[in-house]
């Protein structure tokens, strides 16, 4: 049981159950079984497609572990200072303006403009997933570093989906959501409640609300992660303990059973064509060249006027290759594209091809810099 353990546990592990999915789902979707396995994905459960479930409903369990991780490291974790926030809050800012600038590049004024969100986002568990596979060469510091950055770059995302990918807001429902989200800050804040179920209850009501109000339901996720209680002795706070019970469930059952749904694409039609589209080539060179250039300029940015330092250990040259990690889109590239072109299958089939190879690209690109510049041996933290 004690092996077992340490595998779940393993950040290695819940990256290549993503990609294990990933490929099951391509394998399925391009067989004999194709039609059958995309109408599971299709089939009505009350009124909404399976699909659509795991989008709007397992995925705000996605962004409410999302949000009580970033919460932690803003109370207690990597972010709790300035000092220490300040170094991979202004990668993670580069890492999101400068891909979306060339994405706009390429589409501003065309109908694909509307994805400028998708080369954004950071993929928090194939990042680390690949980070780790250089072992104990990589110093304590660049890992620290990149996990508060795609925790940042998490955030980013979720302002961006609530900003820019709302559809027509219904105000009556939308006053439901903040008001339950107020009420329940109320009950934490002033009251002292501190009994979970109340909060979930509270979550699955503001859910319901922000569902039909046209901001994306996902977002209730986020918000209800800010009103849970976190105390500072770990053993009493039920944000802490609900983030524990929410690892597993949501690494090896909602992003694997949403990668199943969301990757099950075709090689119908002129997919190399498809690759040479304006929107497909933003993505590419968005996530390829703009993430890496992107976090490590903006980070060198704030060393140099002295807001911040680079941390013990860690080179220039490290940081690009954490750069080129940060450019794995997939979750969170995957879910904006199904916001930014909602109901045009050719967009959002190339986009989920082009994010599939552009975070291979990146993924590759940071692997092979990494085993040149790390040190071949690194001592392990005690």
């Amino acid at each position: 049981m004690g092996k077992f353990q340490t595998l779940l546990n393993n950040e290695k592990t819940s990256g290549f159950v993503l990609i294990a999915c990933t490929l099951l789902s391509l394998f399925m979707a391009n067989s004999g079984f194709g039609e059958s396995y995309q109408s599971i994905w299709t089939f009505p459960l009350g009124a909404h497609s399976a699909e659509h479930w795991i989008n709007d409903g397992l995925m705000a369990v996605f962004f409410l572990l999302v949000g009580l991780e970033l919460v932690d490291e803003l109370y207690r974790g990597r972010l709790s200072s300035f000092q220490t926030a300040m170094l991979p809050l202004s990668g993670a800012l580069g890492g999101m303006l400068l891909p979306a600038a060339i994405y706009l590049m390429w589409n501003a004024g065309t109908p694909t403009a509307s994805g400028f969100g998708i080369p954004m986002a950071t993929d928090i568990a194939f990042a680390l997933a690949f980070l780790s596979l250089m072992g104990n060469r990589v110093p304590p510091g660049l890992k620290v570093f990149l996990m508060a950055l795609a925790v940042i770059d998490d955030l980013g995302a979720i302002i961006v989906i609530a900003v820019f990918y709302s559809s027509s807001i219904d105000g009556m429902f939308l006053a439901l959501a903040l008001g339950l989200f107020a009420l329940l800050l109320l009950l934490d804040k002033v009251f002292h409640v501190k009994t979970l179920a109340v909060y979930l209850i509270g979550g699955i009501a503001m859910w319901y609300c922000m569902h039909y109000s046209g901001v994306h339901a996902t977002i209730a996720g986020v918000l209800l992660a800010i009103t849970i209680p976190n105390n500072r002795d770990l053993t009493q706070s039920p944000a802490v303990r609900l983030r524990h019970a929410l690892h597993y469930p949501v690494y090896f059952f909602v992003l694997p059973l949403f990668a199943l749904s969301n990757t099950a694409i075709s090689l119908d039609g002129d997919l190399f064509g498809t690759f040479h589209e304006p929107f497909a080539e933003g993505i590419l060179l968005g996530l390829v060249v703009g993430k890496p250039i992107g976090i490590t300029f903006f980070s060198w940015l704030s060393v140099g006027v002295g807001l911040c330092r680079l941390p013990s250990g860690v080179k220039w040259k490290q940081l690009f290759g954490a750069g080129l990690l940060g450019g794995i889109g997939f979750t969170m590239s995957i879910f904006i594209t199904l916001l930014a072109f909602s109901g045009n299958n050719h967009y959002v089939n190339g986009a989920k091809w082009t994010i599939m190879l552009s975070s291979l690209l990146a993924a590759a690109a940071g692997l092979v810099w990494l085993s040149f510049v790390l040190p071949k041996k690194q001592k392990k933290e005690r």
